[in-house]
């Protein structure tokens, strides 16, 4: 059965898929489109996560990115039933159990609605800035998605003994409402994969066009039954933008746009790979036009998804 969920916008201003309306938006926008997707059957939203844009990359990637940490909670509370993703909490940056505490306190707030999606980042400066192992960041990735299984887990007091971080004796409170908190793996890098396959609950692609996708979660299924790991894995998938119906204006020629069966019937080719979790994206010229085309996606596509 596919399910689908949301980047939300204006939380994350890339020039790579930013719309203009989104510069000059703010908290009520985003709380707009929260309580659009709670109320129109969207699993998640989602909140990327940058600390610092260096210049060399401000043209390409913006320099607005929120806290996911802050901006979900922010979210939780004006919110009931959509889980919480991070999409992806470049955790490296940071120690795991300060990581584990802003989430579970974000899972105990919302009532046990996080989705802990991690990746491995990819700026250089942004580490540097921080004092953090950018060369290093698989490595470092790998054990932090260990400590965080042990901090996020069900003891007061987790133990963790690695190379690079040890804790024992120290309580981290409060524990996180769900029992076990979802831990997606972000990033379509063999390692990434790797890690998906041996370590998560979860994987979240990095925008793979759809004809890769079936060699790529072949090979995540296999690494992980060589692995012995039986436990299910959700698969995830970032679709085309989408504009349910016929926009009047040019939404770009990479847009999929028409009628709501056309578009399901594009979108369950998803499904037949195996993909469990589509995350959909709009081209809208306004917060209103994209609160209704989530409503009309959720109406008139979804119910043909499956």
């Amino acid at each position: 059965m596919v399910v689908y969920g949301m980047q939300l916008p204006v939380q994350s201003q890339s020039t790579l898929y930013a719309e203009p309306w989104e510069a000059d938006a703010g908290p009520d926008d985003l709380v707009a489109v929260a309580r659009a997707a709670d109320a129109h059957g969207f699993d998640y939203i989602a909140c990327c996560d940058h600390v610092v844009i260096p210049r060399r990359l401000a043209g390409a990637m913006g320099t607005v990115w929120y806290d996911p940490v802050a901006t979900l909670g922010y979210l939780a509370a004006a919110t009931e039933r959509v889980r919480l993703l991070s999409h992806v909490a470049v955790v490296g940056l940071r120690h795991p159990l300060l990581t584990a505490k802003a989430y579970a306190t974000l899972d105990r707030l919302s009532g046990g609605r996080l989705v802990l999606g991690v990746g491995a980042g990819h700026v250089a400066e942004e580490f540097a800035a921080v004092g953090a192992d950018f060369a290093g960041r698989g490595g470092v990735l790998d054990e932090t998605v260990d400590a965080l299984r042990a901090a996020l887990g069900p003891e007061e007091y987790p133990e963790h003994a690695g190379e690079r971080f040890a804790f024992r004796d120290l309580a981290l409170a409060p524990r996180p409402a769900q029992a076990r908190v979802p831990l997606w793996i972000g990033g379509s890098s063999p390692a990434a994969l790797r890690r998906a396959a041996l370590k998560g609950d979860g994987w979240l692609p990095q925008g793979d066009p759809r004809d890769r996708l079936p060699e790529l979660i072949g090979r995540l299924r296999k690494l992980r039954a060589e692995a012995g790991n039986e436990d299910p894995v959700v698969i995830g998938a970032i679709t085309e933008p989408l504009y349910v119906g016929v926009p009047g204006w040019d939404t770009g020629r990479r847009t999929l746009s028409g009628d709501a069966h056309m578009i399901a019937a594009s979108l369950r080719a998803y499904g037949a790979m195996g993909v469990e979790q589509i995350q959909v994206r709009f081209r809208c010229r306004s917060r209103s036009e994209l609160t209704d085309q989530m409503a009309a996606f959720a109406a008139e596509v979804a119910p043909h998804l499956n």
